[in-house]
């Protein structure tokens, strides 16, 4: 009689538990149904060519086949996930060449982040390949901690971490193998 009333309380605990089990299940799945945000894109662009104009003249033009701008999150961005193609314009009208097979560009922070075989090619001749190169719009300086070849008519180097100005005037290296001349 005793060992009845032990399976009888077992049973009713077990179908107890059972019951608050799948009742919690339930509202869990409603819960992360209420929570899950779809995170999609507001503008979508295929063949895009981009012009920047300042007071009448080309600053850059960006070509890309691809453009994903997701501009209705917390932290907006614009994706070009099939890579870029853009001509940098400076005060005198030189050209600087940027190619990356990836690219994301921060609206808060003006941080633009390239990225697979990423290649500066200045007028001057100056050429900079890297697999991911950070690029501060505000402060027009590029940076990366990724390894790194320098060419330009003199020469040139290799090495890991780098960070220089859009006109290539001031250059810092970290890790440096190769040659590398000096005007002095």
């Amino acid at each position: 009689m005793f060992l009845l009333k032990k399976d009888k309380f077992f049973i009713a605990v077990m179908a107890i538990a059972v019951t608050l089990f799948f009742g919690c299940e339930s509202n869990f799945k409603k819960v992360q149904q209420n929570n899950f945000t779809e995170f999609t894109p507001t503008g979508d662009a295929d063949n895009v060519n981009l012009k920047y104009t300042d007071s009448g003249l080309i600053k850059a033009v960006l070509v890309s086949s691809k453009m994903l701008d997701y501009a209705a999150v917390d932290f907006p961005f614009t994706e070009f996930p099939n890579g870029i193609d853009v001509t940098v314009y400076d005060s005198k009208a030189k050209k600087t060449h940027i190619t990356a097979n990836y690219a994301i560009s921060y609206k808060f922070t003006h941080i633009i982040d390239l990225q697979g075989k990423v290649k500066i090619v200045s007028q001057d001749g100056q050429m900079l390949e890297t697999e991911q190169l950070y690029f501060d719009q505000k402060n027009e300086w590029f940076f990366t901690e990724r390894k790194y070849k320098f060419t330009d008519l003199k020469g040139g180097s290799n090495g890991q971490g780098i960070d220089f100005s859009k006109d290539f005037k001031v250059i810092n290296s970290q890790r440096i193998t190769g040659e590398v001349l000096t005007a002095e």
